[in-house]
């Protein structure tokens, strides 16, 4: 290990690089990094290192939680001003050494610590690298692939930022999902972004226009589960940068406007066995039993870790009627209305796409919670319910518990009581994630909206 160290660190010094990137990923999954020199970084490697553990207390826009405040009677129990603010320790990952494009500044990912341990309890990576080994005991190896809709925005940062997010200019106007004149227009700009992403190790497979204006899907390769969400991590963070060094804007909200149905963050997955062969099957539309029972685990168990798939407030807004998103725990084959889609090869093999989580999801929480909830299906042999044919919003009869939570407050508070949560994913994660959850709510619920203006300012 010290030798390719050593080896990575003169090539860099010959290449006239001085400093490489790293980053770790919080709750919310966002990368928060900094920039190290060639000396720290052969002490990264084979020490470790500690980074404030704020990162791990802060909301979205870098407050620090008070769960007092919103009534939770608890402490923030990693950090808040009454710790003091210590460093967690992390580690570098040497496989997710890439290169930034254009900079050519080394990048590494890293995963935070506990002392003592291999894991962290509110680290995303960490959370998802138990999963796999979980999934691994049982003999099971999970490839997965994430694809996401986001919205690209003929608009500077400063710009929007003084129209206070209003009246936002697409890059292109019109209509027109899956156009090719649309790609063939722009193919020097679709070139240059999956070159971008092919360069730093996070290709796409496949990348369309959708059909409201401005909004682009990218599909992203499939790999094993913990590179695929390396992968799409990297993916939603760069692809943001990539835009905005052409003087626009890339986001990745659940739903930006009601003018547009709301942006997804699908998460494909299929489980091989020792052997290497999938452990899925369809053949005549009739699922062998181990898909089956993984579709009866992810109707059983996400509704009530719904949180890790639908994270913030805004979520909600997308998880209704008509938005191409479900609204309850259903599943089918090949039908995009149903929340867990099962989608045959034509060789008798099949996979399962989760159609739940937004674009604004953290991909290790996705990844994690569908997983395990898949696998845990497939452990106690959990049969799922009828499949729906036809449209799913259409009169359905649905069993509460298959109903998602309204509004990410409820959500959070089923989660909280959820016993398969805390059984799952440990009680330390799952009591500061739904109370990071709460206080978002609460900063929502405290806050003056467009929609509270136009709707009473005049009239009440």
């Amino acid at each position: 290990m010290k030798s390719e160290l050593q080896g990575f660190i003169e090539q860099c010094r010959t290449a006239g690089q001085a400093s490489v990137l790293i980053g770790l990923t919080d709750l919310d999954g966002i990368i928060r990094g900094k920039y190290v020199d060639l000396k720290k970084l052969e002490q990264l490697m084979t020490a470790g290192g500690g980074f404030c553990d704020c990162v791990l207390g802060w909301d979205v826009d870098d407050h620090l939680y008070d769960f007092n405040a919103i009534g939770l009677d608890m402490e923030a129990p990693y950090t808040g001003w009454h710790t003091g603010f210590p460093d967690v320790k992390y580690r570098l990952i040497a496989s997710s050494s890439r290169t930034v494009p254009a900079t050519k500044v080394p990048f590494f990912l890293g995963e935070f610590l506990e002392d003592d341990s291999d894991f962290h309890p509110l680290c995303p990576r960490s959370l998802l690298r138990k999963a796999n080994q979980l999934l691994s005991d049982q003999g099971i190896t999970a490839v997965t692939g994430y694809e996401y809709e986001f919205f690209v925005a003929n608009e500077s940062v400063l710009g929007m930022i003084e129209h206070d997010y209003s009246k936002l200019r697409s890059v292109q106007r019109g209509k027109l999902g899956y156009s090719v004149l649309k790609a063939a227009t722009n193919s020097s700009w679709l070139q240059e972004f999956q070159d971008y992403c092919r360069e730093f190790d996070m290709s796409v497979e496949g990348l369309h226009f959708e059909s409201d204006p401005g909004v682009w899907e990218a599909a992203l390769n499939k790999r094993d589960a913990l590179k695929s969400a390396d992968c799409a991590t990297l993916f939603k963070t760069f692809a943001k940068s990539f835009f905005r060094s052409k003087g626009f804007v890339a986001t990745f909200m659940a739903k930006w406007s009601m003018n547009f149905p709301g942006q997804s963050g699908h998460f494909h997955f299929s489980f091989l066995d020792s052997n290497g062969d999938g452990v899925f099957s369809a053949h005549k539309k009739k699922l062998n039993d181990s898909c089956r029972f993984a579709i009866g685990g992810l109707v059983r168990y996400l509704p009530e870790w719904l949180p890790m798939l639908a994270p913030n407030v805004n979520s909600f807004t997308r998880l209704v009627p008509g938005a191409w998103a479900p609204t309850y725990a259903s599943w089918g084959i090949e039908n995009r209305t149903s929340a867990f889609r099962v989608i045959e090869d034509g060789n008798g093999g099949c996979h399962i796409e989760n159609r739940v989580p937004g674009a604004d999801s953290n991909p290790y929480l996705v990844g994690a919670a569908t997983l395990l909830a898949a696998s845990l299906g497939i452990r106690e042999r959990i049969e799922p319910p009828k499949q729906v044919v036809g449209n799913a919003y259409a009169g359905h009869q649905t069993e509460k518990e298959q109903k998602f939570s309204p509004s990410l407050r409820d959500a959070a508070q089923r989660m909280m009581k959820s016993q398969s949560a805390h059984e799952v994913f440990g009680q330390k994660f799952v009591e500061h994630f739904v109370a990071s959850r709460m206080w978002e709510s609460h900063e929502a619920a405290r806050n003056v909206t467009d929609w509270q203006l136009r709707r009473y300012f005049e009239t009440i």
